[in-house]
């Protein structure tokens, strides 16, 4: 592993805790603000594990991006998205 690819695994690992203490922060907001969230960082790291020959399936990659099962982080922490960030989302789904 080089220095670079030691580092991107710090800042990784770094977001991720961020996340996992930020629950109040709805994936529908991240996706609305940054066009990405929890379950497409899981789905990134997921397919990294492919490229590189080992096996993780989407339960696995996203109880390691969420820190726990996801239904149970769906369970305490997920609210049901509201009027509101329905539309910013498909407002955001047709930006070029």
């Amino acid at each position: 592993m080089n220095d670079t690819t030691a580092l991107e695994a710090a800042a990784f690992r770094r977001l991720l805790a961020h996340l996992r203490e930020r629950t109040e922060v709805q994936n529908i907001d991240l996706m609305i603000l940054a066009g990405f969230c929890r379950n497409c960082l899981a789905d990134w790291l997921r397919e990294a594990a492919g490229e590189a020959g080992v096996a993780m399936d989407r339960d696995q990659a996203r109880e390691h991006v969420y820190g726990m099962p996801f239904a149970e982080f769906k369970r305490l922490h997920q609210r049901e998205a509201t009027p509101e960030q329905l539309a910013a989302f498909e407002a955001t789904r047709h930006r070029g």
